[in-house]
């Protein structure tokens, strides 16, 4: 009991840490961990330009290299391609894209890769760190979550990877939306408009063909529906990887934008808030994503 008094005294001087931080105009910055290059992109690329619109320092990763996540090439040639495609969505939404040197497929919730986690964590000195639910089709996917699960409280213990200076601070850490309902559907605590830079993450979403163009149809028997003209490719990336939104982030919408703006989005990305880390009140959230407005 009294290590759990500990950390709850030790999360709730992180918040404030981080709150003063902010008020004396330090930037905020935001770290994204996906399992694969493309990953992030699907999640939050639309709030990542809106951040970076805004100043706010964005860096996405990558825990593999994606060498496995194609139909014909694989391997190095592959993981070479799928880099200098991730470096091209950063190049469109004016952010910074890292890919780790882990084999695709074969991704484990390992000592040494939650260690990478910790370490990119504090140079990177996240307020906020973006990653997926530990619920997933994909092993790589699931293994991300819990890797930075993991990383949530060791982030702040100096003698915990100490050749990276600890965080003083814990950041706000968030789960991209999913659809997965076991063993518990999404919540969408904090939902971002994307209307006016929708086109933006398409072009960060195009910038990646290998997945978009090639693998990904290939996967699900339709790489004969892919057009055959940028304009038209982008129009199909519209209709097939957007959704509107549903009644629980209509909702969320409403309550961050107003009832005018929030019913008339039509494009959004969404996030909940993970119990691990910072718990902000909704006064630091619309800090940490000043566009809630």
């Amino acid at each position: 009991m009294a290590t759990n008094g500990w950390l709850w005294r030790a999360v709730a001087v992180g918040a404030m840490t981080a709150t003063s931080a902010w008020a004396q105009g330090e930037a905020v910055r935001v770290i994204a961990f996906g399992a694969h290059p493309d990953d992030c992109d699907i999640r939050a690329s639309g709030t990542a330009a809106l951040w970076a619109k805004m100043g706010v320092a964005v860096k996405f990763v990558s825990v593999t290299n994606g060498d496995a996540g194609h139909q014909t090439m694989g391997g190095g040639e592959l993981a070479r391609r799928r880099l200098a495609e991730a470096k091209e969505s950063a190049r469109r939404l004016g952010i910074e894209y890292e890919v780790l040197d882990n084999h695709d497929g074969q991704l484990l919730p390992s000592l040494a890769v939650r260690e990478q986690i910790i370490r990119l964590i504090r140079q990177w000195r996240a307020d906020v760190v973006l990653a997926p639910r530990p619920n997933d089709y994909h092993p790589d996917h699931r293994y991300t979550g819990v890797l930075v699960q993991d990383a949530a409280y060791m982030v702040v213990v100096p003698n915990v990877t100490p050749d990276t200076p600890a965080l003083r601070k814990n950041p706000v850490f968030l789960y991209y939306e999913d659809g997965f309902q076991r063993p518990n559907p999404f919540r969408p605590d904090v939902a971002v408009r994307l209307d006016e830079v929708v086109d933006q993450k398409i072009d960060a979403l195009d910038a990646h063909v290998s997945q978009f163009y090639e693998w990904l149809p290939w996967v699900d028997g339709k790489l004969d529906q892919v057009p055959a003209g940028e304009a038209e490719r982008k129009q199909w990336l519209k209709r097939n990887w957007l959704k509107e939104p549903g009644p629980a982030v209509r909702a969320s919408l409403v309550k961050w934008y107003g009832a005018e703006r929030g019913n008339s989005t039509r494009y959004y990305e969404a996030f909940e808030v993970c119990e691990y880390g910072a718990q902000p009140d909704q006064a630091r959230l619309r800090e940490l994503f000043p566009m809630l407005k």
